[in-house]
């Protein structure tokens, strides 16, 4: 190409031609050859880059998706871009794309990789964002350039989402036209891109992926999807039933790999109808049922008008009403051919139901519905593990499909790495040869093979953290840092306070030990009730010119906060503070490695306060004084070496303080206690700490100082549910206190008193809307837990609902007792300003790193609600 032809195609700002796309054709194929010559290290650098800028902007792709498609829910939707940044960058972020990748040096042999050269891509409607996200990181990984042709009804959300991941990439380092994508998407243009490109990756109706592996340019095209799945005698109802729930109802169903068809062996299908009716799903009579069958076809092909839409919609299309709730629609039908509309992929929530005489008939019918349109996608049984073997031994060997999923929920098992951790995560999911497709596996970086994969239900590995050294017993905290000089023979002390402590001599014992033990030290005081970011830094930077080896915070949450993050930037001035506020869905799969901590400086936590546990957590509150955000930061690494809980310390905290540290203790317990993460090993800790504040915290409050017991039982609680949050976590509570507290200024322990019993309540609903997503979580039993709770306490009822009513009178009484107002209006936040910021602050909390645990996922609509409630204390 000449320098003139060079400079034509940079003039092309709109593909919207033969000739603009031919241009950009060739403008991404000369910025892949520049790509080609990238080292691993550059490559890596352009990949994290783009998955951390997909990962900022999933919010607002997804609701750009929903608003311009009008299909599916926006919150799963920011799952799914969430998982498209996150979950492949975890899965492919050390795997060699360039040069050398194996060698084996014994047996003579070496594999080095090189990059194919422009990619097609075609993007489906259905999923418009995350598949763009997805399908521009693994070409990135692999040095390849990618053209997009989008959906012509979603192609400014997907268009809008490959602009991010390019952006991002090439202030990263990556050739400017890396990224293309044709601006005004028609049939001729995605077939030309289809003829020019190396290979094509193609996603979307099946007219499309034929079209692919058609054009005459290797392609990795997925297979339409018709999940069959067998719920065999032996099952776990509820878990089954619940899974499929979860996952048929995963925006409205638009997964490919979601179940289309349940067969139910007779012996158990009263069972789990009911589980199925109790949970919310509809289903239809016979009149209804015929209504459906002429909605899920039209003219033998599926009805656009029901695709991603709510059970509601579709039945109103199909002329009849029914309740706005219903989460799934369910036809009870007999015949598995291609005659039954119901044995057909619907892409909605609408699903078919079928009675087996025995396991042998189910596998007779699951083999038919894979024949009828689901050859080499997914397909699923529930059933007893230990009993079972044999059973699915028969299944993977009748089912010609690549994904054999057990005892999961297929649209979240069949994309990977969240139900079974190797299976390979991808939201482009290969058929085989059975479907048609060059691969059978979820597509990634490499394929070459059909594979058949077996994936079982798993949990994955849980964990108990803490710091290194917890000492507590009122008056140990002499001893305890007696340490500091006998044995580990520090030299200099950089202690973190607040003014009012600093000024009113409570850090003297600490400074006097110090002094006593010959350790130089200063003292930092300058630390807000709100700790900022502006703080953080001017205190890092008198760390840096002081250079201690050990970090003293002193006093409530903000101290310990505001010194872990001036910890990290005097260990890591180099850190950027928005990557470490980075959200993630799985602490284990984050974007973003913490930096390693303790090199330069050991942590120590002195609670002064009993109630925001910090001293043993691994999390900092933090807000960052430009634009008003708290954000929550989580890491194991920020986790105190040592903590020393003293009642001395606590003394003389003033009523309020103890009233909103007590409740924000209590809050702690009860949402690690919720949390789908709780375990065995935080449950105890939760409980202990519940007990000890509904007995101590009355007259911690009224004689503060008068009564030390309740005083130390009080700091003992916090610690304890502090110990029990940092391993499972929290839940909404805090999500919407933290944005309450950082809009209208709230003491954040005031803000989760207020909203607790109201999340509760939400919590416990038996047929919540969405329930949290991890593997250990198997249903919905929030209710359950917080019974579980009532009993521990004593609170007696003559049935579990009057125990959970009685639990949340018992909490209401406790914060009327230590002064907690009933609403939010009565600590005078004014109403129109409320009402104004309510959106964004519904938004922001949504997005808190807090809600993910929470064992009910909440929808935005239902988080404002809530908000609503406790401002007008209804």
């Amino acid at each position: 190409m000449s320098k003139t032809e060079t400079a034509e195609v940079k003039n092309f700002a709109i593909v919207d031609s033969a000739e603009s796309l031919e241009a950009k054709i060739a403008e991404v194929k000369e910025a892949q050859k520049i790509f080609a010559t990238y080292t691993q290290e550059q490559v890596d650098k352009i990949f994290k880059a783009a998955a951390m800028a997909a990962n900022k902007q999933r919010i607002p792709l997804a609701k750009m998706a929903v608003e311009e498609t009008g299909m599916g829910i926006v919150e799963d939707k920011v799952i799914k871009n969430h998982y498209a940044a996150e979950y492949i960058y975890n899965a492919y972020k050390n795997t060699k794309t360039c040069g050398v990748i194996e060698e084996d040096k014994s047996y003579g042999i070496k594999k080095v990789a090189e990059p194919i050269g422009l990619v097609g891509a075609v993007i489906p409607t259905t999923n418009p964002t995350s598949t763009a996200i997805f399908k521009t990181l693994i070409s990135l990984k692999t040095r390849n350039g990618i053209i997009i042709s989008p959906h012509p009804r979603a192609k400014n959300s997907t268009i809008a989402a490959a602009k991010v991941v390019l952006d991002a990439a090439v202030e990263a380092g990556a050739p400017a036209g890396i990224i293309g994508w044709i601006d005004v998407p028609s049939l001729e243009l995605t077939n030309m891109i289809m003829a020019e490109s190396d290979i094509i990756l193609a996603t979307g109706g099946p007219g499309m992926v034929k079209a692919a592996y058609s054009s005459g340019t290797p392609a990795l095209g997925v297979g339409a999807g018709n999940t069959p799945v067998i719920m065999d005698e032996s099952c776990d109802v509820r878990l089954a039933v619940n899974s499929l729930i979860h996952s048929k109802t995963f925006d409205n169903g638009m997964i490919c790999a979601s179940e289309q068809s349940v067969i139910v062996d007779q012996k158990i299908y009263k069972e789990v109808k009911k589980e199925f009716q109790d949970r919310g799903c509809y289903f239809c009579n016979p009149e209804e049922t015929e209504k459906v069958r002429k909605t899920i076809l039209i003219n033998g092909a599926l009805n656009a008008k029901i695709v991603g839409q709510k059970p509601v919609t579709i039945a109103k299309l199909a002329g009849f009403d029914i309740p706005a709730e219903t989460k799934v629609l369910i036809g009870e039908v007999e015949s598995v051919a291609l005659e039954e509309e119901f044995a057909h992929e619907k892409l909605s929530p609408v699903l078919a139901m079928y009675k087996s005489k025995d396991f042998d008939d189910a596998l007779a019918k699951a083999e038919v519905l894979v024949a009828d349109g689901g050859y080499g996608h997914t397909s699923s049984l529930y059933i007893n593990l230990g009993t079972g073997q044999e059973k699915i031994a028969k299944f993977q060997a009748a089912m010609k499909t690549c994904r054999i999923l057990i005892n999961t929920p297929s649209s979240q098992g069949g994309i990977g790495d969240l139900y079974n951790f190797k299976l390979a995560p991808s939201l482009t999911l290969g058929c085989g040869s059975w479907g048609g497709n060059s691969v059978s596996e979820n597509v990634g970086v490499k394929h070459l093979i059909n594979i058949k994969t077996v994936a079982e239900r798993r949990e994955n590995m849980l964990w108990f953290r803490a710091p290194e050294k917890v000492y507590f017993k009122k008056g140990c905290l002499p001893v305890a840092l007696d340490e500091l000089g006998t044995i580990m023979n520090k030299k200099k002390a950089f202690v973190v306070t607040d003014s009012f402590l600093y000024k009113s001599g409570a850090t003297k014992c600490i400074t006097d030990k110090l002094d006593e033990m010959g350790i130089q030290h200063t003292t930092f005081f300058e630390v807000a009730p709100d700790p900022n970011l502006a703080s953080a830094t001017a205190g890092a930077k008198a760390m840096r010119a002081f250079e201690p080896d050990v970090i003293i915070a002193v006093g409530g949450g903000s101290a310990m906060d505001a010194g872990k993050i001036m910890w990290v930037l005097y260990e890591h001035p180099e850190v950027d503070f928005l990557d470490m506020a980075m959200r993630f869905m799985d602490i284990r799969k984050r974007v973003y490695t913490f930096p390693k901590m303790g090199e330069k400086a050991y942590f120590v936590a002195i609670p002064t306060s009993s109630g925001t546990g910090s001293e043993v957590t691994p999390f900092a509150v933090i807000t960052d004084e430009k634009t008003g955000h708290k954000y929550p930061l989580a890491d194991y690494e920020l986790l105190p070496n040592m903590s020393i809980i003293d009642a001395d310390m606590m003394m003389g905290q003033p009523k309020g303080l103890t009233s909103a540290s007590g409740i924000d203790a209590l809050t702690h317990a009860l949402e690690a206690y919720a949390s789908i993460m709780a375990t065995d090993y935080t449950d105890g800790l939760a409980l202990k700490a519940m007990k000890n504040i509904f007995a101590y915290l009355p007259n911690a409050y009224n004689l503060g100082a008068e009564d030390p017991i309740a005083r130390e039982k009080m700091a003992d609680a916090s610690t304890m549910a502090g110990m029990a949050f940092a391993n499972a976590f929290l839940g909404v509570c805090h999500s919407m206190a933290h944005k309450l507290g950082a809009f209208h200024h709230l003491p954040h322990g005031v803000a989760n008193a207020l909203l607790i019993t109201e999340v509760m309540k939400f919590n416990a609903a038996h047929v919540p809307t969405k329930m949290g997503t991890f593997s250990q979580y198997q249903y919905p039993h929030a209710f359950e837990r917080y019974v579980e709770c009532a009993n521990f306490l004593g609170i007696a009822g003559k049935n579990d609902q009057e125990k959970f009513d009685n639990l949340l009178k018992a909490i209401e009484d406790l914060k009327t007792t230590v002064g907690i107002k009933k609403s939010i209006a009565e600590y005078g936040v004014d109403e129109k300003y409320f009402l104004d910021n309510l959106d964004a602050m519904v938004e922001q909390a949504f997005d808190d790193q807090c809600t993910g645990a929470n064992p009910r996922y909440p929808l935005m609509e239902e988080m404002k609600a809530m908000y609503l409630k406790v401002y007008y204390g209804k």
